[in-house]
């Protein structure tokens, strides 16, 4: 993020995450991070985020389980879910389960 701007600003940076190929109904983006920036005039910030199991996952009730389905899926990056500014694929290669937290 830059602040392009001559006073100091914030901004939200909020991460998105879409399964391309769940077997069960899910939204189309589902919001699973943020970050509020704080920028000085002219200043530029990078974040990062992590996109672990927690990010990928469901809970299935049948299976009293959490689960990470193999398959194809979309990182995006804005400052709101119709605000995209960049975005990227990835796939999980294998399922998996897990119990807890």
């Amino acid at each position: 993020m830059k602040n392009i701007g001559s006073l100091a600003g914030s901004e939200v940076v909020q991460l998105y995450i879409s399964d391309l190929e769940a077997t069960i109904k899910r939204p189309l983006k589902e919001l699973k991070g943020f970050k509020k920036l704080h920028l000085g005039p002219g200043e530029h910030k990078e974040t990062t985020f992590e996109v672990d199991k927690y990010a990928i996952s469901y809970y299935d009730e049948d299976r009293a389980s959490w689960i990470a389905e193999a398959g194809r899926f979309v990182v995006e990056l804005g400052t709101s879910s119709s605000d995209i500014r960049c975005k990227a694929n990835f796939e999980l290669s294998a399922t998996y389960w897990w119990t807890g937290l």
